[in-house]
């Protein structure tokens, strides 16, 4: 898969359905997505691959006798569904899953390089605008990234 970055914005029918990017269909180039609940009030997606990755590599390092652990599982891994695209490349969110990150019409997708997220468009200004300050403490902390 190639580097997918961008940001969409799309509307979620009455059924729950919302198109997906047809530049990003084209690049991921399957007919399967794994979705989940992410953090910040938005959902998570991933290609199987990706999915099945981070999936594993949550397993393998928690301990299901740990509180901590069991929580990080509950929320990330037991959430996560399978959804196909449509003919019209729509991909249908399961009810619980728009509850979770209180999706309505207007709607933003975001390509992460090896994975999308999906959130109701006025929650993500929201958390735009309020995390702006914290962005510039945030890339103190990458500052041993070098070109």
């Amino acid at each position: 898969m190639n580097l997918l970055t961008g940001e969409y914005g799309n509307t979620l029918d009455e059924k729950g359905r919302i198109s997906f990017p047809a530049k990003l269909r084209s690049e991921i180039n399957q007919n399967v997505l794994v979705i989940t609940r992410g953090l910040d009030c938005c959902l998570w997606i991933f290609t199987p691959d990706e999915w099945t990755q981070l999936k594993n590599k949550l397993m393998s390092s928690a301990s299901l006798f740990n509180e901590k652990n069991r929580m990080v599982l509950r929320r990330f891994i037991a959430p996560a569904q399978e959804v196909e695209f449509d003919k019209a490349g729509r991909i249908s969110i399961p009810q619980s899953l728009r509850e979770y990150a209180k999706l309505d019409k207007d709607c933003t997708i975001l390509a992460v390089d090896r994975y999308f997220e999906l959130w109701n468009s006025s929650v993500y200004k929201e958390y735009w605008d309020a995390s702006e300050e914290s962005l510039a403490e945030a890339t103190k902390e990458l500052s041993d990234i070098c070109f």
